[in-house]
């Protein structure tokens, strides 16, 4: 068996992995980031792009008041 070793970046990666799980011949992935780990980027991201389209105004959050008792609940 051979192996081979793939450089891309954090934006393409998660797209060649599943690529790749998706190919007959494909045996065995190893990646070097934790899958859990890999959600929390991604919702970190997701957070970071949401903050700055509310600076900008074009998108609408709820006051930290309702956000904290939509959690008592």
């Amino acid at each position: 068996m051979r192996h081979a070793t793939v450089y891309t970046t954090d934006k393409e990666y998660s797209h060649f992995v599943e690529l790749a799980k998706n190919l007959h011949y494909v045996k065995k992935i190893e990646t070097d980031v934790d899958p859990a780990e890999e959600n929390i980027l991604d919702n970190i991201k997701v957070g970071l792009e949401e903050m700055q389209l509310f600076k900008k105004g074009k998108l609408k959050t709820t006051s930290a008041k309702d956000f904290l008792n939509e959690l008592k609940y």
